[in-house]
């Protein structure tokens, strides 16, 4: 039978119940569970939704698991039995689903024994520490080797010989990245600037406890977790810092720990424990309540609707829905009492650095509130993403190995030392999938139309579920934008994450990973150290295919944004994978990776960044679409990049000077305006010139068919773009912006039309003329001659079509059925070569 998109194995045994899900493209009307244990199976459903999309950015798609021993003593009788039954239980739980994976032995899948396989070969199947299990990678690791399975210590990252999360504070590091963006496009220097906090958590914690250490201008005014509530109205930060401080570095510890003499007038520490809490002026400013006294779920319902700054959320438990939603519907049945909406929620931002702290209603009704927040897998990826490059990474090694290339000490101190460039590499995707999210909701409400459209699309590709994802029907969205408003950044969220998985899928099956263009990307995905000692491995690694799928994904949805991928496959009829190679090849070309860095690094108002960021992903779009219309994918993105590198370097040194008028127009104001939102001159010119040099690469391409120069046809190009007026009507193409999907597929096609018509008639013109020949260049100089010569033999022609044009340039409004019949006319007269 045809392969499922999704697995559950249920294990059971009289010392232990547990269940695996794994998911692949999401089937129509949700992910399914057989009905068992309802509270467990809700929380590892919603743990696994979450997963699946944090899994943008790493090889494996989403999964997870849980369990629960079923012969524990009581832990306040015996607390050494009751962690020692637990992880037995683990054990058992871990070798089962070892015990139906497949294996690799000797370089081939080997399926296990007894086990009847339906689907194809599956041997990637690693565990990752979590609620529990933080401290079970050693013990894990060693039931894989005890198997005999091939990932040996990579099975389970984080162990004595791998990366420690809570030591390299990962997580929370790269939740503060996010939280970083929202303020930093709020004028905020978080690093800096006095910050008011409340949360939940406690210093013990790896999330809340690095968290809360990552800024020494945080003042935390409330945190609550299971065992207490913590208030201090008005602290000092640095004091406050250096006492949270020393919580985190106890081997256990809580609120109760903290020294109550560092606390600010009228602040407390209390347990949960007490019926009643009374609050003091300064706590009742700080948390904006009347009442002198309160219980303890309803003063954490206080915390949770307090006017600060950032809602930092580091424990367990969810604690934030929507007004829509019941709390039966959350799942969560321990926090039912304390619980409140997105919209009682008076944060200006929320950093979820923990799973579930808020459902996904709940987001998109604190972002529709004026609310700054992303989602949980966007902000809390960095762990999984750690674990992914620990178990990549040993990969490669463990091959080094194998030929006596490395061993066993020295691989040890390999990975001690790479420690700092690992979370570099784990922290850049944190960034910019946060600032990707910050382009993308820049669009607004215009931009509704084009999302919408996507969500259609992944959902045709069963790659996103609308209901489980939290998405309104379309209808609904499209009314919110003719009101004015676009899609929220958790909703964005959701479309960032699905549309990589999307592409990952596309471009693993393609011809990428094979392409030599591949090897950077495949390299750069690994410490520099690795490159440098064992690059053949990394080279022939087994995950090749995924690893650069991944990279691609994740590079082109942060810098285009999760819309033009699939319109551009949309438009010209282009698979995924044909889209990525244009994608490289423009790049290169471009070297527009060099632009993204200095845009990156320069000093500016946000807005200002995001306008040169939202710009060059436009021009990058037009010239991917030339090189899909030209077919240029099978050459391979190496190759056409190596043959097509002098040409465009020559065109673009002399592209501002050949620029028509229209064009030169054009140009000019998308510099102005980028310098009045506030983006250095040099850099907007730069973006700017991107879009002087529409057109360079089919021209180039041009070039090197014909053998003609570049430079006699770029003036030729020019010369026949204002002789007939059409680049007047691509330039009004170019810069329409229509809401309505099917219209802006209809006015990005002209636009790349009126391109590609030029270059035909050219290309027709030449080869008449005696092209393609080693005269090649002595017919490049005359070909501006056979353009006049041509138009002289169809004057009449020329002047009926300049009618029509110079009827549209007097329109008020130029719509797209306008450029259409100009488009067809135009292509018309020009076949008359």
């Amino acid at each position: 039978p045809k392969p499922v998109p999704w697995r559950e194995i249920f294990v059971y045994s009289r010392r232990v119940e547990g269940i695996h899900l794994r998911a692949g493209p999401v089937a129509r009307g949700g992910l399914r569970w057989s009905d068992r244990r309802d509270d467990f199976r809700t929380e590892v459903l919603g743990l696994m939704k979450a997963q699946r999309v944090k899994n943008a950015v790493i090889v494996p798609t989403g999964a997870k698991g849980g369990f629960y021993p079923k012969m524990l003593p009581n832990p306040a009788l015996d607390r050494d039995g009751w962690a020692a039954e637990g992880k037995e239980a683990y054990k058992l739980f871990v070798s089962t689903l070892l015990s139906l994976t497949d294996n690799i032995v000797a370089g081939k899948v080997v399926h296990p024994e007894l086990v009847v396989i339906h689907d194809g070969d599956d041997p990637y199947f690693v565990v990752a520490a979590d609620k529990g299990t933080a401290t079970f990678s050693d013990t894990a690791n060693a039931l894989a080797l005890e198997h005999r399975f091939w990932l040996g210590d990579a099975f389970a990252s984080g162990g004595s010989v791998g990366y420690d999360h809570k030591a390299m504070g990962i997580t929370a590091r790269g939740a503060w990245l996010s939280v970083q963006r929202h303020f930093v496009e709020m004028g905020v220097n978080v690093q800096r600037d006095p910050v008011r906090v409340a949360g939940c958590g406690d210093m013990s914690g790896d999330v809340f406890g690095n968290g809360m250490l990552l800024s020494k201008s945080i003042r935390l005014v409330a945190a609550f977790d299971h065992r207490h509530i913590f208030l201090d109205p008005d602290p000092d930060a640095a004091a406050s810092w250096k006492e949270r401080s020393r919580l985190f570095k106890l081997p256990r510890s809580s609120w109760a720990d903290y020294n109550a003499d560092l606390l600010s007038k009228g602040g407390g520490i209390y347990p949960r424990s007490q019926k009643r809490i009374p609050l003091s002026q300064e706590v009742r400013a700080m948390l904006g309540v009347t009442e002198v006294e309160l219980d303890p779920d309803s003063l954490i319902t206080a915390v949770l609707k307090a006017p600060v700054d950032l809602m930092w959320f580091g424990g367990i438990g969810t604690y934030i829905k929507a007004g829509t939603e019941t709390h039966a519907a959350v799942g969560d049945p321990a926090n039912d009492a304390l619980r409140v909406d997105g919209a009682q929620v008076r944060a200006k931002v929320i950093g979820e650095g923990a799973n579930l702290g808020v459902t996904q209603a709940g987001r998109i009704e604190f972002g529709l509130a004026g609310g700054r927040i992303n989602t949980d897998f966007i902000d809390n990826s960095a762990g999984v993403d750690c674990s992914d490059n620990e178990v990549n990474i040993k990969i490669a090694l463990a091959a080094a190995q194998a030929d006596g290339k490395l061993t066993e000490p020295d691989r040890r101190t390999l990975l001690a030392d790479m420690t700092g460039e690992v979370a570099a590499l784990v922290l850049e995707d944190n960034r910019l999938q946060a600032l990707a999210l910050s382009i993308a909701q820049a669009g607004g409400a215009a931009a509704m139309g084009s999302q919408v459209r996507l969500i259609e699309a992944l959902e045709d590709l069963r790659q996103l579920d609308r209901k489980t994802e939290g998405l309104a029907p379309s209808d609904q969205l499209l009314r919110r934008a003719a009101d004015g408003a676009g899609l929220t950044r958790p909703e964005l969220a959701v479309l960032l994450s699905s549309s990589k998985l999307a592409l990952q899928a596309e471009l693993e099956l393609g011809k990428l990973a094979d392409d030599p263009a591949a090897q950077a990307l495949l390299l750069a995905d690994f410490p520099a150290q690795l490159q440098q000692r064992f690059a053949p491995y990394l080279l022939g690694h087994r995950l090749r295919r995924e690893i650069v799928a991944t990279s691609v994904a994740n590079r082109m949805v942060n810098r285009l944004g999760p819309v033009p991928p699939f319109e551009l496959a949309e438009e010209e009829s282009a698979t995924l994978d044909q889209v990525g190679h244009a994608f490289l090849t423009a790049t290169a070309l471009l070297d527009v990776d060099a632009l993204w860095m200095a845009i990156d690094a320069a000093k500016m108002p946000e807005a200002a960044r995001l306008a040169l960021f939202t710009q060059a992903a436009l021009a990058c779009r037009s010239h991917m679409a030339d090189l899909l219309r030209s077919g240029v994918h099978a050459t391979g993105p190496a190759a056409l990049a190596t043959a097509l590198a002098p040409l465009v370097r020559d065109l673009s040194s002399h592209a501002d000077a050949q620029l028509g008028d229209e064009a030169r127009v054009q140009v000019a104001a998308i510099a102005v305006q980028l310098e009045a939102a506030g983006a250095p001159p040099k850099l907007a010119a730069r973006v700017a010139h991107l879009f002087a040099l529409d057109g360079a690469i089919g021209l180039a391409l041009l070039a090197r068919d014909s053998g003609l120069a570049p430079l006699p046809l770029v003036k030729a190009f020019v010369q026949l773009g204002a002789l007939l007026g059409i680049d007047w009507a691509q330039s009004r193409a170019a810069l329409a912006n229509p809401q309505d999907p099917w219209e802006r597929l209809l006015v990005a096609g002209l636009a790349r039309d009126f391109q590609q018509m030029r270059g035909d008639f050219l290309r027709r013109l030449a080869a008449g003329a005696g092209g393609n020949t080693k005269a090649g260049t002595k017919v490049g100089a005359k070909v501006g001659s056979l353009v006049e010569s041509w138009a002289k033999a169809h004057d009449s022609e020329i002047r009926r079509f300049r009618q029509i044009v110079a009827r549209a340039q007097d329109s008020a409004a130029v719509s797209p059925a306008v450029l259409a019949q100009i488009a067809s006319q135009a292509r018309g007269l020009l076949q008359r070569a």
